[in-house]
């Protein structure tokens, strides 16, 4: 039995979810619209300003379809009522971070600054202090794009273990390894 799918998704004021014959469901709020093709043995309804996930039979596959659903539409009722936001650290000697819209550009300790262009649906902006490490901050009201891009960035200079130098998210713990000890 799947927990997670038998909960209910309350549906906050101002979203509008709508539910196509070819099931399709769209959600609608002040800071986007998101879209999710739903599997043809789960059924979606909308009762009383909640969202309800039922599957048709008992299979196994319908069990883990089930739960998978009802976490897809919650992300997206979340994301367009409140958003999701994800930090990332640069740890690391002249590693730096600015943005010029929707163009990232990194200094990573290569020899060539990193240009990364955002999709529209992401809001970047980059925090450079003194004595402080560089903070790369993206908002986004799809939690799956939000997600890849934050991985894509980190890709990029992934924390090693013996220093600690990469792109990591903030409050990241990274394990460190004991480095070599001096030969006698």
């Amino acid at each position: 039995m799947s927990r997670i799918g038998l909960s209910p998704i309350e549906v906050p004021t101002g979203v509008e979810v709508s539910i196509s014959d070819k099931n399709l469901v769209t959600v609608k709020g002040a800071k986007g619209e998101l879209y999710q093709k739903i599997d043809p043995n789960i059924t979606v309804e909308v009762v009383e300003g909640n969202i309800l996930v039922k599957r048709n039979t008992e299979q196994k596959d319908h069990k883990a379809k089930h739960g998978l659903y009802r976490s897809l539409l919650n992300n997206m009722v979340e994301g367009v009522s409140k958003g999701y936001q994800k930090q990332l650290e640069l740890v690391g000697v002249g590693f730096r971070a600015s943005n010029q819209g929707q163009i990232l550009e990194l200094s990573l300790g290569f020899s060539h600054p990193i240009v990364f262009e955002l999709p529209d649906e992401i809001k970047v902006s980059t925090v450079s202090e003194r004595g402080k490490n560089p903070i790369i901050t993206l908002e986004s009201y799809d939690k799956q794009l939000i997600g890849h891009v934050a991985a894509k960035i980190k890709s990029l200079r992934k924390p090693e273990p013996y220093k600690g130098k990469g792109v990591r998210f903030v409050g990241e713990y990274i394990r460190r390894k004991a480095g070599k000890s001096a030969a006698k």
